[in-house]
């Protein structure tokens, strides 16, 4: 009989079902920390969904139909994108809510002094994907730069390429802009947004740099089908809408996933952005309760309000209180109480 058909490599399947980055999860099978069936992981090995995989002895889930959770989150200046920092500086983990069993995966990277869009996932096969270079997604950036506007030469010099220290680099588009928020191109600076398709380390700051000009801010706007949601406050996120997250998946040829935040965490997130809970139309009719009402005369046997208690008249014209004549006719002088109104 013949064997049965390989599985997916180890690192593969334990991003797939959300326990970090293909980069994390490598560098954990080098440093030993994980373990298949008792001995030490190694990269690349295939997995078939039955075996017991640990990491520094605790057991990892291996299901990948859980879903997974996606996250917009507007990055501020002097945050950095990594989960630990040795200096003791905030980084972009910190204001995140829990993901319960799985782990957020940052989709690139942005420096301390740049702010804008990270995409934050449970998926580190999405993740995987959206970072790998073979996909080519498109980074956009709002770039404020010092000094007069680019010359035509200068403008030529960063679509066609320039040369830097880690090989050649060039923008697919830059478009003169008005500015940030409202702001706008003065003596003193300049705005554009520019296009390119790899995210090397300050990549932009080095390339306007070789055409002799400072980048004084950088917000990215938008990455692949994504674009940031500027009614974001700065250190804050939201989820992603079933829509966005959907484009995502389709732009790396995973059109047959889809995502869907749990309504529980969704709440905790709007919460975290500002979210308010709806009011309805109806406002200030609250129904008592069946043992209050019975008190007050209002509520029949079967939690009905009887008509003598809205004030009718009753059948020789004389109204009680409490919707029953007195024995002479006359209205009871006891107090009706305050007509609360049943919904």
């Amino acid at each position: 009989m013949p064997d049965p058909a390989p599985g997916e490599r180890i690192q593969k399947t334990l991003a797939a079902a959300g326990h970090g980055s293909r980069r994390d999860i490598e560098a954990w099978i080098e440093a030993g920390r994980v373990t298949v069936n008792g001995k030490p992981a190694r990269l690349g090995q295939k997995l078939r969904g039955r075996e017991r995989v640990t990491l520094d002895g605790r057991l990892l889930e291996l299901a990948t139909t859980a879903h997974h959770r996606h996250l917009m989150y507007y990055k501020p200046v002097g945050e950095v994108t990594s989960r630990r920092d040795e200096k003791g500086r905030k980084t972009v983990f910190n204001r995140l809510p829990s993901p319960g069993n799985a782990r957020w995966v940052s989709v690139g990277r942005l420096d301390i002094s740049t702010q804008g869009l990270l995409i934050m996932t449970t998926d580190g096969e999405l993740a995987h994907r959206l970072m790998h270079p073979s996909f080519e997604l498109e980074r956009r950036y709002a770039v404020r730069v010092l000094g007069a506007p680019l010359s035509a030469e200068q403008l030529q010099q960063l679509t066609d390429g320039v040369e830097l220290d880690d090989g050649p680099a060039r923008f697919d588009s830059i478009v003169a802009q008005k500015g940030d928020r409202g702001g706008r191109t003065t003596v003193s600076n300049s705005w554009y947004q520019v296009a390119l398709r790899e995210g090397r380390n300050r990549e932009i700051r080095r390339m306007f740099e070789k055409v002799g000009l400072t980048v004084s801010r950088l917000i990215r706007v938008g990455y692949g089908p994504v674009v940031l949601d500027r009614r974001i406050v700065r250190g804050r996120h939201r989820p992603l809408t079933p829509r966005e997250a959907e484009l995502l998946y389709e732009s790396v040829g995973l059109g047959g996933k889809r995502a869907t935040n749990k309504p529980s965490a969704r709440r905790r997130d709007e919460r975290s952005g500002g979210g308010k809970k709806k009011i309805g139309k109806r406002r200030g009719k609250t129904a008592p309760s069946k043992q209050t009402a019975a008190r007050e005369g209002k509520v029949g046997a079967r939690g009905k309000q009887p008509s003598s208690a809205r004030g009718k008249t009753s059948a020789r014209g004389k109204t009680s209180a409490h919707g029953k004549a007195s024995a002479r006719g006359k209205a009871s002088n006891r107090p009706a109480p305050r007509g609360n109104k049943v919904s």
